[in-house]
């Protein structure tokens, strides 16, 4: 099943949209390969408020911020993951509007640097919170959902008012999410899959692009992106079979059509399953730790 990804949005760099009853979304200018337009910070409510992933550290989208909140008030700053696209304004924008930032901090090493990024650097929540820590304001409820893979201490926000899931870059609707080791961990991954997909949401909203409306379509697109790194499981098995060992020779075989600056991050999203199966005890690695480089070879096609 190809993955129904929506890759139209309509938005304006410092504009405030109202994109449902309860969310607000602001959009940050820092598009690229890995941030598609840009980081969407959310607001939600009206009056008493949460702001959901302040963004990069960017004095546009700090001011824009400002301006969409004038005369509410902030209660809680969340943050859903400590990348570097998401957090840097959370600290900064919780000190104007006086109140505390919310998130997890697992304190396992990211892949900063392979992907040309400082992902969590000097980043901490002044709270640290997990599965069922609620959050709330006038008409609004979220609980907290932790969905370790992308990073390992990644959250999702349920907004028990509309059914709505806010992502962050969990699910995304424009492109597949980067599981890279060691911070990011691929069965972590497909279990949070199936976590969120087992709420029933009717809308997903991510942090980057479109939300993913339906509660049909939801449930498909979960299924579509499950499917996406099944194939991509399988497609190791394949190549491991037939006595194929490195990781760059199957990107260039399963990649097929891939920007080259979008390499390094599909060789690591395969490290994501190589050390999978590794813990499954189906592959072997000649490092002691895996790497992008290192060589591996089958042991068992049986899960």
């Amino acid at each position: 099943m190809a993955i129904p990804f929506i890759r139209d949005i309509d938005f304006e760099y410092g504009k405030v949209d109202q994109v449902s009853p309860l969310i607000r979304r602001v959009v940050a200018n820092n598009p690229g390969p890995f941030t598609f337009v840009g980081t969407g910070t959310y607001v939600i409510g009206k009056g008493e408020v949460a702001v959901l992933d302040p963004g990069p550290y960017d004095e546009a989208h700090f001011e824009a911020l400002k301006a969409a909140l004038v005369g509410e008030t902030v209660k809680y700053v969340l943050v859903s993951h400590g990348h570097s696209d998401h957090s840097p304004l959370a600290r900064p924008f919780a000190e104007w509007a006086g109140c505390k930032v919310y998130s997890k901090d697992c304190g396992k090493p990211t892949a900063k640097g392979e992907l040309g990024s400082e992902d969590d650097v000097g980043f901490y929540p002044d709270e640290m919170i997990g599965d069922g820590d609620t959050f709330s304001g006038p008409g609004w409820t979220l609980e907290t959902i932790e969905t370790p893979g992308h990073t390992c201490s990644h959250l999702c926000f349920d907004l028990k008012q509309e059914n709505a899931c806010l992502t962050g870059d969990h699910i995304m609707g424009w492109s597949t999410t980067i599981v890279a080791p060691p911070d990011g961990n691929m069965a972590d991954y497909f279990a949070s899959l199936d976590k969120v997909e087992a709420r029933g949401f009717e809308t997903l909203w991510p942090a980057h692009g479109s939300p993913i409306e339906g509660k049909g379509f939801v449930a498909e697109f979960i299924q579509a992106y499950r499917q996406h790194r099944q194939m991509r499981e399988d497609g190791i098995i394949e190549h491991l079979t037939a006595g194929e060992a490195s990781i760059a020779n199957m990107v260039k075989d399963m990649y097929v059509g891939l920007e080259e600056r979008l390499f390094p991050a599909a060789c690591l999203s395969l490290l994501g399953h190589m050390v999978k199966l590794i813990d499954e005890g189906r592959v072997l690695c000649e490092d002691e730790t895996p790497r992008v480089k290192s060589g591996f070879r089958l042991v068992s096609v049986e899960a």
